[in-house]
């Protein structure tokens, strides 16, 4: 159960890599960047002097004022300003849950260009807000665009790509991601000098460019063959197969998405079906976990409150939003090496070596901060070096997730759906997601100020779990087209006698 569970198949899929399927699906894969942005940014303008003093003044009170030998774990710890960041979160949540019906019955297309539609207009509120109010309805309509581009974005990709490439196709995605965090901190950076103190506004109000370019993209985008033959338009797939395949020889792939498409039409609830039949329980289990501990890494934890944890450390409020773009610019450079190794070492490979690096690094991170602060919180005389060797583990630490549970969280639910059940498996993937992040963005400060430096054992703890969730439950998906995805869970040692007839079960018994 625990050794790499390869399948070997038969290519019936001559097509190849068209300078059409990259072009579509690097486009598709820019909705990342909006929503890597609105990640990144909360935590630099959190942080910054000017926006405290204006929406948070208990919290500027706090930070200010605070003697430097009080508890330096708690003096970010507010709950209305962690709901500024996690809001978001909620109502994409919602859209998540929403957008099901919409990806099955209108296309992936509609989905994202909705998604387009939100994130422009909570960036322009969140840009010009004047009071709480605005920046809170703000985040909650860019929530419900990352809900709608994270529930269509990873699966138009991978119905687009060929399965030789669609592990590095897919995973632009989180590339996109990851830009978009290191843009945000790039940004926060320089723009917190900038307007007299004002610049949080450029900061939160630029997200609506790149959704500007998703919404045009989604527009201009080719609707994925899977999902045009969901709708009924046969022909009109088949060209599209053509096109995006580079040759005429697509009748294996179209016959194989015709076939997934007449068992969509035996499913008429498919959330329902995901739930109840036994042969949907392996992707239930993934589309539930693999969010769960893609979250529980605490890697986001990091992500949104980079330069409020380097502020407890002890940075100056500019040198915080430095660190914050350093640890940054390690995870685009990641995911590049993620890109280029994903198909060729799979994607078991790259979660479990990830998984040992961040627990390693977890363990130091614990060290270092308790030799720091101790329990009491009270900084200790420590040389300046001694900060910069805690942010050269965190990027350590965060080469470790991006090239591995970072994009291969996205990945795999999105290739290992069958057809009838994608849209509504998707839904739920993002939607716990969404839970999970909502709970680490709204309670770090609180756990921070609580655990201390056992925070890091906490999620330590998890990635132990994770790494073993994955040794013994996932089958290596790389090479497999993903019409053809349920051979994975057939030879599987353990989630073979879910998707199995009892009666095969029994007849490879007297076989063995």
């Amino acid at each position: 159960m625990g050794v790499d569970e390869s399948v070997e198949i038969k290519d019936s899929y001559p097509g190849k890599l068209t300078l059409k399927v990259v072009i579509t699906c690097l486009l598709a894969a820019s909705g990342g960047l909006i929503f890597g942005y609105d990640h990144g940014v909360s935590g630099g303008v959190t942080s910054m002097d000017s926006f405290l003093k204006r929406f948070f003044p208990s919290v500027y009170e706090k930070e200010t004022h605070l003697p430097h030998k009080a508890n330096q774990y708690c003096k970010f710890n507010s709950q209305i300003l962690t709901f500024f960041t996690s809001c978001l979160y909620l109502s994409a949540l919602i859209a998540s849950l929403c957008s099901s019906p919409i990806t099955r019955l209108l296309g992936r297309k509609a989905t994202m260009f909705l998604g387009g539609v939100f994130f422009v207009t909570g960036a322009l509120f969140n840009g010009l807000a004047t009071g709480i109010w605005m920046l809170i309805v703000g985040r909650l309509l860019l929530g419900f665009g990352i809900g709608c581009a994270n529930a269509s974005v990873p699966i138009y990709v991978s119905e687009m790509a060929p399965h030789k490439y669609r592990g590095a196709l897919n995973m632009c995605f989180q590339l996109s991601i990851a830009t978009g965090i290191f843009a945000a901190n790039l940004l926060n950076y320089y723009f917190s000098k900038m307007l007299n103190g004002e610049g949080w506004r450029l900061s939160l109000g630029l997200g609506a460019a790149p959704a500007i370019i998703f919404m045009i993209g989604a527009i201009l985008l080719p609707e994925s063959p899977s999902s045009l033959v969901e709708r009924g338009k046969v022909e009109e797939a088949r060209k599209q197969l053509v096109q995006i395949r580079g040759t005429p020889n697509i009748e294996a792939e179209l016959d194989d998405i015709l076939a997934a498409s007449e068992a969509s039409k035996q499913v008429k609830n498919p959330w329902k079906s995901l739930f109840t039949e036994r042969k949907y329980k392996p992707q239930l289990t993934f589309a539930l976990c693999i969010p769960f501990f893609q979250q529980f890494t605490g890697l986001n934890s990091i992500t949104f409150y980079a330069p409020i944890l380097f502020r407890t450390i002890g940075f100056g409020s500019n040198a915080s939003l430095m660190s914050a773009v350093i640890i940054g610019s390690f995870k685009p450079v990641s995911t590049l090496v993620s890109i280029m190794l994903v198909d060729k070492f799979g994607r078991r490979t790259l979660f479990l070596e990830g998984g040992g690096q961040m627990f390693v690094c977890q363990i130091v991170m614990t060290v270092a901060i308790a030799c720091a602060f101790g329990t009491s919180g009270s900084p200790s005389h420590l040389p300046k070096w001694y900060a910069g060797v805690v942010v050269g583990v965190i990027c350590i630490y965060v080469c470790g997730y991006a090239w591995s549970w970072g994009p291969l969280g996205w990945l795999v639910p999105s290739e290992i759906y069958p057809l009838e059940i994608r849209p509504a498996a998707q839904s739920i993937t993002v939607a716990v997601n969404m839970i999970s992040t909502f709970f680490i963005a709204q309670f770090f400060t609180a756990m921070l100020c609580h655990f201390k430096f056992g925070l890091f054992i906490f999620f330590g703890c998890f990635v132990v779990l994770m790494t073993a969730f994955i040794y013994y439950f996932l089958p290596e998906t790389k090479g497999v087209p993903i019409e053809e995805m349920s051979i994975v869970w057939q030879q599987h040692p353990f989630w073979r006698k879910f998707v199995q007839p009892k009666q095969s079960l029994e007849m490879g018994k007297l076989d063995s």
